[in-house]
């Protein structure tokens, strides 16, 4: 109930009313049956701009960390998303893939639509990173479609660390839905899962017109934090000992 007080009364008018976001392939979007729409990911404003554009309801697996911080700060982000009918999926340790596994195929077993950032993060710079296999596994058990989709200009309203969006016009891209019926049974073949996610990428990078990296996005986070802090060690080494 409160996740359409959100969408109409409260939060969703008043999103498009200050980004004024184009929205193009929306006819994409299946009016009935379960789907998948994956998206790269790139500002914490995609959770509220892509579901207020929608006219179907869409639940996406949230991280764990947005329904345990610390704080009012906290608390309201925590009531946000448990209000707007996020799942919380914890992601660390190995059994993370799996339980996201299972809350979504939940999701699409109801016939509803499911929101996934195939990256598992949000992009630090801006550019598309190497898809996670969940998605095409649930696309392969589910046989549902999926449909890809881009968020323009989000980074530059809203990039990783900035609290407050800057008021930018964005864009909204979907892309036709990709059916992969033929994969069928295949969703613990390693090399069908790795292909039809590559796909699903593909599709969204054709979107986006972002600059592909081969990695996987949290990889290359962590890679950039460890060269931070040496080069923090190289300057104020007294402090690093």
């Amino acid at each position: 109930m409160f996740y359409y007080v959100l969408k109409y009364v409260l939060l969703g008018p008043l999103l498009r009313l200050l980004f004024r976001p184009r929205i193009e392939g929306l006819e994409h979007i299946p009016d009935e049956g379960g789907a998948i729409v994956a998206g790269n990911h790139l500002s914490f404003s995609d959770h509220f701009l892509m579901p207020a554009i929608l006219k179907r309801r869409i639940t996406f697996l949230a991280k764990a960390e947005y329904f345990t911080g610390p704080g009012l700060k906290g608390r309201l982000t925590a009531f946000f998303f448990r209000s707007a009918g996020q799942i919380p999926v914890d992601r660390s340790g190995k059994e993370a893939g799996k339980a996201a596994i299972r809350e979504g195929m939940g999701v699409l077993a109801k016939d509803e639509l499911l929101g996934i950032y195939p990256e598992g993060t949000r992009s630090h710079d801006g550019r598309l990173y190497k898809g996670k296999v969940g998605v095409a596994v649930m696309a392969i058990k589910a046989q549902v479609p999926v449909v890809p989709c881009a968020m323009v200009g989000t980074f530059e309203i809203q990039p990783p660390g900035q609290t407050i969006p800057r008021i930018r016009r964005v864009t909204i891209r979907f892309g036709e839905p990709l059916d992969f019926s033929r994969y069928a049974g295949l969703e613990n073949e390693k090399a069908a899962v790795r292909a039809v996610t590559d796909e699903i990428m593909y599709a969204i990078l054709g979107l986006s017109g972002q600059e592909y990296v081969d990695r996987y996005a949290a990889e290359a986070k962590a890679e950039e934090a460890e060269l931070a802090k040496a080069e923090q060690a190289k300057k104020f080494p007294r402090l690093h000992r």
